[in-house]
């Protein structure tokens, strides 16, 4: 019998050494064979490589048959799963975890796929081609994987996958919720993916710390919440990576926002303007934040500050920061202040803030104030209005004393325009607002509307309206003027009122 490349020697103990650094390495294999036999088996592309290279994979019922391209084989769910059910004891006995964590997926596949065939050919098992590969793919999936999920993470359309518990695993299309076939073992087994993504990005997840955000590999933001917060089991909450750059033009196309309106925003944002996007969660907030950053010059330094780094910025000059949660002595906590101060003496061209949750909020009015202009954050609030009230409490979260006047003082000096987002009721996130703030005359600061969206009526489940323009002449035509952009805005203007 041919000795694959990591297969052990008989008498070593099994697994062999575990590595410091092995990420998913299996703990056993009891866990490994009831994780592998609850995962949803996905099917593989037609390509030869289609094991080291993501896919867009199906989920399919039992014993559905699906006939392959390339061989005109086909492969029957159940009955891998039944060929797994038999043979992962034998496979994983033959595998060494100290070479498994230095392998890439490709690699690994490929060595695996040999262990398979020999296995099957010990067992007198006959599996096609097809099914040899799928099977294959649920190893991977449950070794350095997120097992059942793989095939909802593959797919683009997808933008949100959320796991409620082992039986209710549901995914976003086009902005409306959708309930999928995928399902769990059990509470153990959605707990048992968790922790390995938190590990994986160097946080933890227990009983005394039971939640937690985190990002993948590809970017993609995750918050996990268990027991005993999450009452009815642990709760995976995923935010998918785009791997389509999103533009302002894009934007247009979708419907998202007016071509007058994106021609003002990076009019705006080429003039160096403050920036506040204001919505709700899952409005768009950050989508937009990435549209805009891509109109910075390349040439500028920017910093940006996240929980969870997710931001897509495509300028050379980037330093991404991201704060850090404590560990398990209590200590060594990095909090968005924290970098926000400490943004400051990294000599900034732009600041661009994930997200104002609290005393931050101070720190960036007095860097907006101070010759970091062109900044960009989000905040969550549903009206321009609520924003500068929610701005004002944060700003109080500091724990600094200051008279309201003066805060709001600082708000008006600091912010140049609030761009308001929603998702709608027909599933598409649009700019409902973009508001210019002028100044404070009194204890009021004054704010003029330079475009909005009017809702006219629901028809075949698609809300029907229109991108409209105030008739408002901007207030930062000075500052257009000094970029060379004041006829490119006036134009814009005249064009937006014809």
């Amino acid at each position: 019998m041919t000795k694959h490349p990591f297969a052990v020697d008989p008498s070593a103990p099994r697994f062999g050494r575990r590595s410091a650094h092995a990420v998913a390495a299996p703990q056993d294999v009891a866990k490994i064979i009831a994780r592998l036999q609850a995962a949803t088996v996905p099917i593989i592309g037609s390509q030869p490589n289609a094991l080291s290279r993501p896919s867009n994979q199906l989920i399919i019922p039992p014993r559905r048959r699906q006939l392959d391209r390339e061989t005109g084989a086909s492969a029957d769910a159940a009955r891998v799963i039944e060929a797994a059910a038999q043979l992962e004891a034998t496979i994983f006995k033959k595998l060494d975890t100290e070479v498994i964590s230095r392998l890439a997926r490709g690699e690994l596949a490929l060595q695996l796929h040999g262990i398979v065939a020999e296995t099957l050919s010990d067992h007198d098992l006959q599996m096609n081609q097809v099914e040899q590969r799928d099977l294959v793919t649920m190893l991977l999936n449950a070794m350095i994987g997120l097992g059942p999920l793989e095939t909802l993470m593959s797919d683009d359309s997808i933008t949100d996958v959320l796991v409620n518990g082992p039986e209710n695993v549901y995914v976003e299309r086009a902005g409306r919720l959708e309930r999928t076939e995928v399902k769990f073992r059990d509470n153990a087994h959605v707990m048992d993916l968790a922790i390995r993504i938190a590990n994986r990005m160097g946080r933890r997840i227990d009983e005394t710390l039971p939640y937690v955000d985190a990002r993948l590999p590809d970017g993609s933001r995750v918050n996990i919440i268990t027991p005993p917060l999450a009452l009815k089991g642990p709760t995976i909450s995923i935010r998918k990576f785009s791997r389509r750059p999103i533009t302002l033009d894009l934007m247009v196309q979708q419907g998202n926002l007016s071509a007058p309106m994106a021609a003002l925003l990076s009019i705006a944002a080429r003039s160096r303007l403050n920036i506040l996007i204001s919505g709700g969660t899952g409005a768009g907030k950050t989508t937009l934040l990435n549209a805009l950053s891509q109109l910075i010059d390349p040439g500028e330094r920017i910093i940006t500050i996240e929980d969870a780094a997710e931001l897509q910025l495509q300028q050379p000059h980037v330093v991404p920061l991201e704060t850090r949660m404590v560990n398990i002595e209590g200590r060594g906590e990095v909090t968005i202040r924290d970098l926000v101060r400490n943004a400051l003496r990294m000599r900034p061209d732009r600041i661009v803030l994930g997200e104002i949750r609290g005393g931050e909020a101070l720190d960036m009015m007095q860097a907006m104030n101070t010759g970091h202009d062109g900044s960009l954050c989000t905040i969550h609030a549903n009206k321009p209005r609520d924003a500068l009230t929610r701005l004002e409490h944060m700003v109080c979260m500091a724990g600094v004393n200051l008279p309201t006047k003066v805060i709001r003082a600082q708000i008006a000096s600091a912010v140049n325009l609030i761009v308001q987002v929603a998702r709608m009721r027909d599933g598409v996130r649009r700019v409902t607002n973009v508001s210019e703030l002028v100044g404070l005359e009194g204890d009021v600061v004054v704010m003029q509307d330079l475009f909005g969206f009017e809702y006219d009526d629901l028809a075949d489940g698609k809300i029907q309206g229109r991108f409209v323009p105030s008739g408002n002449r901007p207030k930062f035509g000075s500052r257009a003027h000094h970029y060379g952009l004041e006829q490119a805005l006036i134009a814009t203007m005249n064009e937006a009122g014809r």
